[in-house]
């Protein structure tokens, strides 16, 4: 009988269940359709409460690392001790930031509600990517690919807000983010007992694995491994660079297309939304093809690829930007997902922590790059940061250094 037991566990843990990817990639949406407010309230925000470039960096700041710098923390702790209840607990907290940028008076009101919803997101993301684990079986680029579009989807609707929501109500549009919280606190809540006992089946097969294991073939010891911790360096590295590029476009790109091509902010919308749009059928595309081709594969390719158009895009006249920024969205975030997967194929015993590395801590050091890209662009000017950034992509020619992940021949 237990044989048997055994035997069903692992042939679920070997199967897609994707009514839970399609769920917790819902959430995600949710989740990061809050993140978004924030940069798409950037243009309002400025003129309501007359902030600074510098102070627009320093919100992208606040909320780059309160959701970065706390997942690797709370990816250690799950790891360790998960609970399928803490995420909504996240996602209230989300709420609160919603109402306080709603109805915030000045710049260290708006930080304060800014942390709130970092908290809320950095919560969420290291146990959202465990019920992917969880949840992928044998198709991990697949199934991080459809969480991962989940979350770019969120983050596209940033120009579409700014259009249609903040722009004819101003800031206190902001309160619409709680219907996004409340949405998600109710998917997540029907979601808690469906992980709480794969969670149970997952920690038994563990402990099988490692009572069957010889002594000293660990996987934390393999995670020690200077290979690993060289790679694992560098693939931070890689994701601190495209995430300097990334809070380039998302939150300066819109001042640069106002001020160099004399648009409005609403049509200033448009080229943020196809580079974010195009993103999101980049970040499905990567991780499909990523299963068939390999992962440092798909890392090269998603950022060296991206870097001639990088390059070219603040040089365009305005017909060819809508083309070109278009494909360099599909093509940079074709490797977003795959990022997350690599680690967790580096570290496979540390799962939320890989996570929280890839999507926390590397976002976190690109948040620093949004304080210094702010202060630059207030002393040196907006055009010529632009075109500073536009180089980033070329650190991704390190990519080549990684250790692959296909098998020998």
């Amino acid at each position: 009988m237990s044989t048997i037991a055994e035997t069903r566990k692992t042939a679920a843990a070997a199967a897609v269940v994707l009514p839970v990817l399609l769920a917790v990639s819902a959430v995600h949406l949710l989740n990061d359709s809050m993140q978004a407010v924030v940069p798409a309230m950037f243009t309002i925000l400025e003129e309501s409460l007359h902030l600074s470039y510098t102070q627009v960096g320093w919100m992208l700041f606040a909320l780059n690392m309160t959701s970065s710098v706390m997942q690797p923390v709370v990816g250690s702790y799950t790891d360790k001790r998960s609970s399928p209840y803490m995420m909504p607990v996240g996602m209230f907290l989300s709420l609160i930031g919603m109402v306080g940028i709603a109805y915030a008076g000045n710049f260290w009101h708006l930080v304060f509600a800014v942390v709130f919803i970092g908290l809320g997101s950095a919560i969420f993301h290291p146990e959202g990517s465990r019920i992917v684990y969880l949840a992928a079986g044998g198709r991990r680029g697949f199934a991080q690919s459809v969480y991962q579009v989940g979350g770019n989807a969120g983050s596209s609707l940033a120009p579409l807000m700014t259009v249609y929501i903040f722009a004819p109500l101003g800031q206190v549009g902001a309160v619409w983010g709680t219907l996004f919280a409340a949405a998600a606190i109710v998917i997540l809540l029907v979601l808690a007992p469906w992980y709480k006992r794969r969670l149970a089946d997952w920690e038994e097969l563990r402990a099988q694995r490692r009572s069957a294991a010889k002594p000293g073939a660990s996987l934390l010891e393999e995670a020690n491994h200077p290979r690993v911790k060289f790679a694992m360096g560098m693939l931070i590295f890689l994701v601190f660079a495209r995430s300097w590029y990334h809070a380039s476009i998302s939150g300066f790109y819109q001042f640069y297309l106002k001020a160099h091509y004399g648009l409005t902010t609403q049509e200033a919308q448009i080229p943020l939304f196809l580079f974010l749009a195009a993103g999101v059928f980049g970040t499905f595309f990567g991780g499909v093809m990523a299963d068939r081709f390999g992962m440092k594969n798909m890392i090269v390719f998603s950022i060296c690829g991206a870097s001639p158009l990088a390059l070219l895009l603040p040089h365009l006249p305005l017909v060819w930007v809508y083309p070109v920024i278009t494909l360099l969205g599909f093509i940079i975030l074709s490797g977003f997902s795959v990022t997350v997967v690599y680690a967790q194929y580096l570290m496979p015993a540390k799962v939320g922590m890989a996570s929280g590395l890839t999507t926390g801590l590397a976002f976190g050091m690109g948040a620093i790059g949004a304080v210094a890209l702010g202060k630059a662009a207030d002393l040196f000017g907006l055009a010529d940061v632009m075109r500073f950034c536009s180089g980033l992509p070329l650190f991704g020619l390190l990519a080549m250094l990684l250790p692959t992940d296909r098998p020998k021949a």
